[in-house]
């Protein structure tokens, strides 16, 4: 079952953010769509190898119970067949009896095994399901940068003409102009704060003239 595991691992341990370290001219929106659905398909393969395994573990279960109740079957047989002294039915009995607690002893140690590498399992699909779902909280991130980006790249067709053929090709430049526009956003706003603290100044200053 681990091997198993180790075909889906990469998603389980698949960092969000090394998605874009190379340099790519295809919309980085557009490579989480694929990267998220591919992810989506893997966990969707996993989940049905745990329901596998789910009935896997049941029907094991169901042999341990069966191989229990004919060791204590033919225990009870091998009594009576000493007791009347049928020797070649205590010969069959006795190894009947050594068989099915053979089996029963086997199949409880698989058990136990199944059982720890399903908790193993289960633990690590969570990880999986989180870690795609954190992509999908990052790509609707993405998608709003994207859409605040190209908002104000066309405001800027408008408003800076000269900015207006400016190229964004990968996530750290569209932070990188997003952060520009923040700071020029920022410097006008304090910009318009001291004018309106200005003319707030010279109409208290005119009412004071008057009154004098």
């Amino acid at each position: 079952m681990n091997s198993l595991w180790n075909r889906f691992k990469y998603t389980v341990q698949a960092d969000l953010h090394t998605a874009f370290d190379k340099k790519e001219k295809k919309n980085p929106i557009a490579m989480l769509n694929q990267y998220i659905r591919e992810a989506e398909k893997q966990t969707n393969s996993v989940g049905k190898l745990l329901e596998r395994q789910f009935k896997l573990k049941t029907e094991l279960q169901k042999e341990l119970t069966e191989a229990e109740t004919m060791v204590d079957k033919r225990r009870s047989q091998l009594k009576l067949a000493q007791s009347v002294g049928e020797e070649d039915l205590v010969a069959f009995a006795e190894q009947e009896v050594n068989t099915y607690e053979k089996r029963a002893n086997d199949l409880t140690e698989t058990i136990i095994n199944v059982a720890d590498e399903l908790t193993t399992l289960e633990r690590k699909f969570e990880e999986m399901k989180h870690k795609v779902k954190d992509m999908k909280v990052r790509q609707l991130q993405l998608m709003g940068k994207e859409n605040v980006t190209r908002a104000h790249h066309q405001m800027d067709k408008v408003i800076s003409p000269e900015t207006a053929d400016e190229k964004i090709s990968s996530i750290t430049e569209m932070n990188q102009y997003i952060e520009s526009l923040g700071s020029k956003i920022d410097r006008e706003y304090e910009t318009s704060s001291m004018e309106r603290r200005l003319e707030s100044l010279e109409t208290t200053t005119e009412k004071n003239v008057e009154l004098v």
